[in-house]
Protein backbone atom coordinates (compact mmCIF):
# COMPACT_ATOMS: atom_id res chain seq x y z
CA UNK A 1 0.00 0.00 0.00
CA UNK A 2 1.39 3.61 -1.08
CA UNK A 3 1.99 5.56 1.95
CA UNK A 4 0.02 8.41 0.84
CA UNK A 5 -2.56 6.09 0.59
CA UNK A 6 -2.27 4.66 3.87
CA UNK A 7 -1.50 8.15 5.55
CA UNK A 8 -5.49 8.90 4.55
CA UNK A 9 -6.23 5.85 5.68
CA UNK A 10 -4.87 6.12 8.68
CA UNK A 11 -6.45 9.60 9.07
CA UNK A 12 -9.78 8.03 8.24
CA UNK A 13 -9.46 5.80 11.21
CA UNK A 14 -8.55 7.77 14.02
CA UNK A 15 -10.97 10.21 13.11
CA UNK A 16 -13.57 7.77 13.62
CA UNK A 17 -12.45 6.21 16.49
CA UNK A 18 -12.27 9.38 17.65
CA UNK A 19 -15.55 10.04 17.23
CA UNK A 20 -16.70 6.98 18.04
CA UNK A 21 -15.33 7.47 21.47
CA UNK A 22 -16.67 11.08 22.08
CA UNK A 23 -20.02 9.47 21.51
CA UNK A 24 -19.74 6.80 24.06
CA UNK A 25 -18.74 9.36 26.99
CA UNK A 26 -21.65 11.37 25.45
CA UNK A 27 -18.78 14.65 24.70
CA UNK A 28 -19.36 17.51 22.10
CA UNK A 29 -16.46 18.37 21.38
CA UNK A 30 -17.05 18.63 17.62
CA UNK A 31 -13.83 16.82 16.59
CA UNK A 32 -13.85 17.71 12.71
CA UNK A 33 -11.13 15.86 10.31
CA UNK A 34 -8.76 14.93 13.38
CA UNK A 35 -5.64 13.81 11.56
CA UNK A 36 -3.43 10.91 12.84
CA UNK A 37 -0.97 13.56 14.21
CA UNK A 38 -3.10 15.64 15.99
CA UNK A 39 -4.24 13.30 17.65
CA UNK A 40 -1.04 13.19 20.10
CA UNK A 41 -1.86 16.66 20.87
CA UNK A 42 -5.37 16.31 22.18
CA UNK A 43 -4.34 14.47 25.69
CA UNK A 44 -7.88 13.63 27.23
CA UNK A 45 -9.03 12.27 23.90
CA UNK A 46 -6.32 9.97 24.48
CA UNK A 47 -7.44 8.83 28.05
CA UNK A 48 -10.87 8.18 26.82
CA UNK A 49 -9.16 6.22 23.71
CA UNK A 50 -6.96 4.00 26.48
CA UNK A 51 -10.00 3.23 28.64
CA UNK A 52 -12.46 2.50 25.04
CA UNK A 53 -9.79 0.06 23.87
CA UNK A 54 -7.72 0.32 20.24
CA UNK A 55 -9.59 -1.48 17.81
CA UNK A 56 -7.68 -4.43 16.18
CA UNK A 57 -7.77 -2.99 12.44
CA UNK A 58 -7.11 0.25 13.87
CA UNK A 59 -4.02 -1.42 15.51
CA UNK A 60 -2.89 -2.66 12.24
CA UNK A 61 -3.01 0.11 10.33
CA UNK A 62 -0.45 2.21 13.17
CA UNK A 63 1.78 -0.76 12.92
CA UNK A 64 2.66 -0.41 9.23
CA UNK A 65 3.41 3.11 9.78
CA UNK A 66 5.80 1.83 12.38
CA UNK A 67 9.19 0.50 11.86
CA UNK A 68 8.36 -2.28 14.06
CA UNK A 69 8.19 -5.79 13.39
CA UNK A 70 5.86 -8.32 14.49
CA UNK A 71 8.48 -9.51 17.37
CA UNK A 72 9.00 -5.83 18.34
CA UNK A 73 5.12 -5.55 18.86
CA UNK A 74 4.69 -8.54 20.75
CA UNK A 75 7.68 -7.82 23.14
CA UNK A 76 6.09 -4.47 23.47
CA UNK A 77 3.15 -5.44 24.66
CA UNK A 78 3.54 -8.73 26.32
CA UNK A 79 1.60 -10.72 24.39
CA UNK A 80 2.41 -13.72 22.23
CA UNK A 81 2.26 -14.21 18.30
CA UNK A 82 -0.76 -16.53 18.78
CA UNK A 83 -2.75 -13.86 20.53
CA UNK A 84 -2.47 -11.52 18.41
CA UNK A 85 -3.55 -13.63 15.45
CA UNK A 86 -6.03 -14.79 17.22
CA UNK A 87 -7.31 -11.21 18.17
CA UNK A 88 -6.59 -10.46 14.59
CA UNK A 89 -9.44 -13.16 14.02
CA UNK A 90 -12.11 -11.85 16.36
CA UNK A 91 -14.83 -9.48 14.96
CA UNK A 92 -14.61 -6.17 16.90
CA UNK A 93 -11.69 -6.92 18.91
CA UNK A 94 -10.55 -4.16 20.98
CA UNK A 95 -7.36 -4.15 23.31
CA UNK A 96 -7.39 -3.73 26.92
CA UNK A 97 -6.46 -0.31 28.30
CA UNK A 98 -2.91 -1.76 29.17
CA UNK A 99 -2.23 -2.97 25.93
CA UNK A 100 -3.88 0.53 24.11
CA UNK A 101 -1.63 2.93 26.77
CA UNK A 102 1.39 0.82 24.77
CA UNK A 103 -0.21 1.31 21.42
CA UNK A 104 -0.68 4.93 21.78
CA UNK A 105 2.68 5.56 23.34
CA UNK A 106 4.79 3.60 20.84
CA UNK A 107 2.69 5.58 17.84
CA UNK A 108 3.65 8.82 19.50
CA UNK A 109 7.61 8.00 19.54
CA UNK A 110 7.31 6.93 16.23
CA UNK A 111 5.26 9.79 14.98
CA UNK A 112 7.71 12.20 16.69
CA UNK A 113 10.57 10.56 15.83
CA UNK A 114 9.41 10.74 11.91
CA UNK A 115 8.92 14.33 12.32
CA UNK A 116 12.18 14.64 13.94
CA UNK A 117 14.08 12.53 11.29
CA UNK A 118 12.21 13.36 8.53
CA UNK A 119 12.01 9.85 7.13
CA UNK A 120 11.17 6.43 8.61
CA UNK A 121 14.34 4.81 7.90
CA UNK A 122 16.43 7.88 9.13
CA UNK A 123 14.27 7.10 12.42
CA UNK A 124 14.71 2.94 11.95
CA UNK A 125 18.61 3.75 12.30
CA UNK A 126 18.44 6.13 15.42
CA UNK A 127 16.41 3.54 17.35
CA UNK A 128 19.23 0.93 16.68
CA UNK A 129 21.82 2.75 17.50
CA UNK A 130 23.40 3.20 21.46
CA UNK A 131 22.27 6.18 22.60
CA UNK A 132 25.10 7.82 25.15
CA UNK A 133 22.36 10.07 26.46
CA UNK A 134 20.39 7.49 26.78
CA UNK A 135 23.19 5.88 28.83
CA UNK A 136 24.14 3.78 25.79
CA UNK A 137 20.98 1.90 25.69
CA UNK A 138 19.50 1.62 21.95
CA UNK A 139 16.45 3.60 22.03
CA UNK A 140 14.06 0.74 20.74
CA UNK A 141 14.89 -1.22 24.44
CA UNK A 142 14.15 2.12 26.08
CA UNK A 143 10.67 2.54 24.80
CA UNK A 144 9.38 -0.83 26.63
CA UNK A 145 8.20 0.74 29.18
CA UNK A 146 7.04 3.60 30.26
CA UNK A 147 9.21 5.70 32.21
CA UNK A 148 11.80 4.30 28.66
CA UNK A 149 9.57 5.95 26.37
CA UNK A 150 9.77 9.29 28.62
CA UNK A 151 13.35 9.32 28.31
CA UNK A 152 13.26 9.00 24.29
CA UNK A 153 10.45 11.47 23.98
CA UNK A 154 13.06 13.98 25.34
CA UNK A 155 16.02 13.07 23.57
CA UNK A 156 14.05 13.30 20.53
CA UNK A 157 12.83 16.94 21.43
CA UNK A 158 16.71 17.82 22.24
CA UNK A 159 17.42 16.77 18.78
CA UNK A 160 14.56 17.84 17.11
CA UNK A 161 16.32 21.91 19.21
CA UNK A 162 19.21 21.02 18.17
CA UNK A 163 20.90 20.00 21.44
CA UNK A 164 23.21 17.39 21.17
CA UNK A 165 24.86 15.73 24.36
Amino acid sequence: MKANTLTKELDEAINTFALDVERKQNLKTNIVNLTYQKFFSLKYLIVLAIRDGIPFNLFNMIKQVTPFTDDDWTAFLGLSAKSLQRYKLQRDFRFKPIHTEKIIEVAEVTNFGISVFDTLDKFKLWLNTPNFALGSSKPIEMIKNSYGKELVMAELTRIDHGIFV
